[in-house]
């Protein structure tokens, strides 16, 4: 249980720098309509990954389901603009957790997120399985 979690920690971590490198400098080398999008994905499939590291007991699928819930709640969360809470957006870490102002097509983003995420770790599962079998 520990590796797995080790493992999904690693993902997340991994999920994080992609996302954060993309909306950097390091975004600039990407063709436009991945830079303009992988943030937002990336972001999501990080969600993914800190579901599994939280229950790794769970299954790919609740994790990618629960995952895609959390980041359309946190975008609809959006809308509502008090000062508040858009002080706590204001902040950088706030504006990377809460994101700004509502976009529907962020939902297509986080639900292509946390499908790749849950693919990949089906797709790892996969090879896994062959090899324990092997």
């Amino acid at each position: 249980m520990k590796k797995q979690r080790f493992a999904y920690a690693c993902a997340a971590a991994l999920f994080v720098m992609l996302g954060l490198a993309s909306r950097s400098g390091g975004g600039r080398e990407l063709p436009d309509w991945i830079a303009a999008h992988a943030g937002d994905a990336l972001w999501a499939g990080m969600i993914y990954w800190c579901f599994r590291m939280c229950a790794p007991h769970w299954k790919p699928l609740t994790a990618a389901v629960g995952s895609a819930l959390v980041c359309a709640l946190v975008e609809c969360s959006q809308l509502y603009q008090a000062d508040w809470i858009n002080e706590i957006r204001a902040a950088t870490l706030g504006a990377l957790v809460l994101g700004h102002g509502f976009l529907g097509i962020d939902l297509i983003r986080y639900a292509a997120g946390v499908a790749a995420a849950w693919g990949i770790e089906c797709a790892a599962g996969a090879v896994c399985q062959r090899t324990k079998n092997n």
